[in-house]
């Protein structure tokens, strides 16, 4: 993980964000802080993130809303959701939303420290794309772009999220092959985020809505009844084709 990577935390209580702040950066962090999420718009339009930290309850929306602009902007931003809220239907909606991972208040320091960590160390394994992997895929009826975590079908361009893109390329480099439900949750979840099978599952099925042409009757990411998924194909866009 690097020292001196630049985190964006959104938080509006004063006292909150000035000790967060401040032990992040002694953590060796570089540290934005905003306090609404106006303040947290005008910071992503003039800096670049690696994580962004988010509180969910702002004086003029929520973390949500939040999340979709750190995504569209800045797809290989990793998120944190801090919350008092605990419910499991925000937890949900969260991660749907391209979070990677979720923190209830109150909470440890250290045990942020180290979720901050993981996130950090996810995505730079993440950007990390092989050569093969490199420029435009095609994935079924969706091009893939691993690197700008992002798809396009049918000319509309969508974000992928950090756990949709590590699913989708860890079946892309082994195409052809089964790929156990274990091993998807080692290549995008931690285990303090309490993952299941059936949370892989439910990724499966907004990458067939992705990339299958009747996600109904997949062809291309195919159940191997027993042990997970496999992907049947994937080609390579040439530059000069795209």
């Amino acid at each position: 993980m690097s020292l001196d990577a630049r985190l964006l935390l959104v938080e509006d209580e004063r006292n909150v964000a000035e000790t967060l702040g401040e032990r992040l950066r002694s953590s060796g962090f570089l540290v934005t802080r905003a306090d609404s999420v106006a303040a947290a718009r005008r910071a992503i339009g003039e800096a670049t993130f690696d994580l962004a930290l988010l509180d969910v309850g702002l004086p003029d929306g929520n973390g949500f809303e939040l999340a979709r602009v750190v995504r569209t902007r800045s797809p290989a931003t990793a998120i944190i959701f801090l919350t008092a809220h605990a419910a499991a239907e925000d937890r949900i909606r969260g991660l749907e939303l391209g979070a990677d991972d979720y923190v209830g208040k109150p909470f440890h320091f250290r045990e942020l420290l180290l979720r901050i960590q993981n996130c950090l160390k996810r995505a730079q394994d993440l950007a990390r794309v092989p050569g093969e992997m490199r420029g435009q895929v095609r994935i079924g009826r969706a091009l893939v772009d691993f690197e700008r975590f992002s798809a396009t079908v049918a000319d509309d361009n969508v974000a992928l999220t950090h756990k949709e893109c590590a699913v989708l390329r860890l079946l892309a480099e082994r195409v052809g092959k089964a790929v156990s439900r274990d091993e998807i949750l080692d290549r995008a979840w931690s285990t303090d985020e309490f993952p299941t099978s059936r949370t892989v599952d439910n990724f499966i099925v907004r990458l067939r809505k992705l990339i299958e042409i009747d996600a109904a009757d997949p062809r291309v990411i195919r159940s191997i009844r027993g042990v997970g998924y496999l992907l049947t194909e994937i080609n390579r866009v040439d530059s000069e084709t795209r």
